[in-house]
């Protein structure tokens, strides 16, 4: 039997989130179900919710980020015990038998569900995500949450978190190398936090410099001025590795510029169509432009596993369920340091 839960969502592009309740599957032999404790607050929320993207089937409960504790498991469920703490991120399906599952990236996977917004695997029904009381997800796409790391902060790990650490490991951050996160915001303060923890010398990009002195306090050794001339003519050829975070289209060209030989400059904060650049700042020194989307399961569990021995946890400012529409004019407008986590005790 189904079960109605209580959650919040949109019905429509230009409808507040409000009251929703949902229907809840019937757990399945492979299932593991969570009550939701903590479900952290993305732009991808926000752009699902207003259909931004064009791709949004209402009504949908947006949240991808989400920690809580086992309250049910299947009858084939091996691994996980009533009452572990266990975290869901943008994925809770894949095939796991095309060549991208097989080496443990999820998240490239044709046949990948979302948290929200996708269709389940079994049959077709919408998944709708963690701004609600309880969740049901593959035990394969669940993860566990280390006990040192503070539940109440480690929910934007899920997205935020695990789609800084992806990157930087993919292209291997770490002593000797010299990173440049430019935006600090949600994803950049976590890319500050975990280039510094692999042992990178790091630098944030940023047009606001007000943002200095919080830069340093992240992690970073350096902080450049977009906007100041000199100072960017300066760092020319400085970096092997710049982390784009910025989550909005914008001109990356005078960012090449500041790439060694060989260097890469990874979009991962802007799903949009981004400007054109001359090929030669690429062919002048064998650099290039690429992208990056979250990491897969057995990444994710690395990094919260990296996270609990060194220390890290996002940012976070914890709001209740009925802040959530203020949270999204707030996010908008950059006005949080650096995440919302609604506590889900609140709904």
């Amino acid at each position: 039997m189904t079960e109605a839960v209580a959650a919040w969502g949109a019905t429509a592009p230009d409808a507040a989130l409000a009251p929703m309740p949902i229907e809840r599957r019937e757990l399945r032999a492979d299932d593991v179900a969570i009550h939701i404790l903590y479900c952290g607050v993305c732009h991808s929320d926000l752009h699902t919710a207003r259909n931004d993207w064009g791709r949004t089937r209402y009504p949908v409960v947006p949240g991808h980020e989400i920690v809580g504790r086992v309250n049910a498991i299947g009858s084939a469920v091996d691994g996980f015990a009533i009452g572990d703490a266990v975290a869901v991120g943008c994925l809770v399906d894949a095939c796991l038998e095309c060549p991208n599952c097989a080496e443990h990236q999820e998240q490239y996977c044709p046949g990948s569900v979302g948290t929200y917004n996708g269709r389940d695997r079994h049959d077709g029904s919408q998944t709708q995500g963690g701004y609600s009381k309880r969740v049901i997800v593959r035990d394969k796409f669940v993860l566990r949450v280390p006990d040192a790391l503070d539940l109440s902060r480690a929910a934007p790990l899920l997205c935020a978190g695990i789609t800084t650490w992806s990157p930087l490991r993919h292209w291997g951050v770490g002593p000797g190398k010299r990173v440049a996160v430019a935006g600090l915001g949600g994803l950049g303060h976590m890319g500050v936090k975990f280039a510094a923890a692999l042992g990178a010398e790091v630098t944030m990009i940023t047009t606001s410099p007000s943002k200095a002195d919080d830069a340093r306090s992240l992690g970073a050794s350096h902080v450049l001025i977009a906007t100041d001339k000199e100072a960017m003519k300066a760092a020319t050829g400085r970096f092997d590795f710049i982390l784009d975070t910025i989550p909005v289209a914008h001109e990356y060209q005078n960012y090449l510029r500041l790439l060694k030989a060989s260097g890469h400059l990874v979009i991962v904060g802007a799903v949009d169509q981004m400007p054109g650049f001359h090929s030669g700042l690429l062919l002048g020194g064998r650099k290039s432009v690429a992208g990056s989307a979250i990491g897969g399961i057995k990444e994710t569990q690395e990094m919260l596993d990296f996270c609990a021995e060194h220390g890290i946890l996002p940012e976070t400012e914890t709001i209740a369920m009925a802040d959530v529409n203020t949270a999204y004019e707030r996010m908008e407008k950059s006005d949080v340091k650096y995440r919302f986590v609604i506590d889900m005790a609140t709904l």
